[in-house]
């Protein structure tokens, strides 16, 4: 049996009845690890001594009958999130060396349920991409073919769920940096409604748009790890003092008298055929299990990538103005002065896309310029705000694709960064309005890669899609079974030649 193939829900049985133990587990997930993150590359760092305690002070706990929501379940974490004692480099270089003093409230979460931290997951650089092309350290790859894409931001996250790696995985999702990665690796993954999972010790992209949520495996995965990480926290001035309902109750509901919204604007031009066909087929299964569908229209859609390219990159210029060299990570040594020092740190520590964004963001808020962009920007956003609430009117969730193709090819757009920007045109406005949202696999392509449809819902519905996802799984019965060479021993020379840099710790 490979244990670490399961499911946490599946794991949990083996788990509770003594059939398996916490410490085997992760020894498994471990030896996965060595089969392939040469070929994957999902991990930044490794924790295997930390794990293994964890693991065994797990094992110690479901003895006692003491044990979490989560205790003994091997996780990953994306690596802009804070874990104490274990360095977090947002995927840049510029915090290398960093290892932060405590950690995130998702993280302590994660601990107080049981978790083992197995290590912290590949991302772009500052959460800044749609490919995972940006890391610093690598670039992960997709497990169901490793000359394509996993996504990003979150796509380390998502390509060890999907490659065994980890058994689940927390992201953050900025502009669907949680949603198009689980698509791309068909996987589970949901954005919470902002304010519903605390940001605190999350490394800020862009403030307003942020939110920490799960990768898994299948649904029911996805609602424990919800149980787990929601819920106010006063350390976060944004989170929301809500109650949080137990997520695992919404998936033994059916989905009659359901309303689902059909955005038109969601299958226009630009739309993969075979994708297309893919979601409407999930939308038909969602008929199936008994939700009726409706046409809606979101009509400012269209405005949504322009809009969060003014509004995130804006806040990503005020928020990492931190990073001078000054308190912590990177710091030029031979500058002969003080601005030469900042200027040099920040030349040397951060990699293109980001440098490019902090530009456009300081031109954005810069004097003369602000009415321009960032305020009008902030105009468009307030119609995509009152477009969702308009649809939500007439429906209960909507049902989309995720992203207008499949994974491309690693490298196919790294010259051209508005085709890039693009691809995350469905996903976006979610953020902008500040709605939940989940991907859920529906189908594959004719080359075997996979495909999510998206749903998202009116704020603090994240029940709403759990039923929904829950019953299209059930109903679509994808098993996500792929063509495993990642243990293989023959590869190809440029993964054999392809240097990572995994610190272990």
């Amino acid at each position: 049996m490979n244990v670490d193939a399961l499911t946490i829900h599946e794991l949990q049985n083996l788990l509770s009845k003594g059939e398996v133990s916490s410490v085997e587990t992760t020894e498994a997930v471990y030896k996965r690890i060595e089969q392939c993150e040469e070929k994957v590359g999902s991990y930044i760092t490794l924790c295997r001594e930390q794990a293994l305690e964890q693991a065994k002070a797990a094992d110690k706990r479901i003895q006692d009958g003491n044990d979490g929501a989560l205790c003994g379940v091997p996780v990953s974490i994306k690596d802009v999130m804070c874990t104490k004692g274990i360095r977090t480099t947002a995927g840049s270089r510029i915090l290398e060396p960093f290892v932060p003093p405590y950690d995130a409230t998702v993280v302590e979460k994660l601990k107080t349920a049981g978790a083992v931290i197995i290590g912290k997951a590949g991302m772009d650089e500052f959460a800044m991409g749609s490919s995972n092309e940006n890391c610093a350290y690598g670039i992960p790859r997709n497990p169901w073919n490793t000359d394509h894409i996993c996504g990003g931001s979150s796509g380390g996250s998502a390509a060890g769920v999907a490659a065994d790696e980890c058994i689940a995985s927390l992201g953050s999702d900025t502009g669907g940096s949680i949603r198009q990665p689980a698509s791309f690796c068909g996987v589970v993954g949901l954005k919470p409604t902002y304010g519903r999972v605390s940001r605190f010790g999350l490394i800020a992209y862009a403030s307003s748009l942020d939110q920490i949520g799960p990768l898994t495996k299948d649904v029911h995965d996805c609602a424990l790890m919800m149980n787990v990480i929601a819920g106010y926290d006063r350390k976060d001035s944004t989170s929301v003092n809500r109650e949080t309902p137990d997520y695992l109750n919404a998936l033994s509901k059916g989905l009659k008298g359901m309303t689902v919204g059909i955005p038109e604007e969601y299958f226009g031009e630009g739309l993969d055929p075979e994708v297309d066909k893919a979601v409407k087929n999930g939308i038909a299964a969602l008929r199936e299990a008994g939700a009726l569908t409706v046409p809606v229209s979101l009509p400012h859609t269209d405005y949504g990538v322009a809009a969060y390219y003014i509004i995130a990159p804006a806040e990503a210029s005020s928020n990492l103005a931190r990073f001078d060299g000054v308190r912590y990570g990177l710091r030029d040594m031979d500058a002969a002065s003080l601005v030469e020092m900042y200027s040099q740190s920040r030349s040397q520590g951060f990699g293109p896309e980001v440098k490019r964004r902090i530009i456009i963001g300081t031109y954005a808020l810069s004097s003369g310029y602000y009415d321009a962009y960032y305020k009008k920007a902030s105009q468009v956003r307030t119609l995509i705000v009152d477009d969702f609430k308009k649809a939500f009117e007439h429906c209960d969730i909507l049902a989309s694709p995720v992203t207008p193709t499949t994974a491309w090819r690693i490298g196919e757009k790294a010259d051209d960064p508005l085709s890039m920007y693009l691809s995350d045109v469905l996903t976006i406005p979610t953020n902008l309005a500040g709605l939940p949202g989940i991907s859920v696999p529906c189908g594959f392509s004719s080359a075997g890669l996979p495909i999510g449809l998206q749903m998202q819902a009116a704020h603090f519905n994240e029940e709403k899609l759990l039923q929904a996802a829950w019953n299209l799984e059930q109903e679509l019965n994808i098993k996500s079974v792929k063509n495993d060479n990642l243990a293989d021993s023959e590869w190809n020379e440029t993964s054999k030649s392809r240097k990572r840099r995994i610190r272990l710790q």
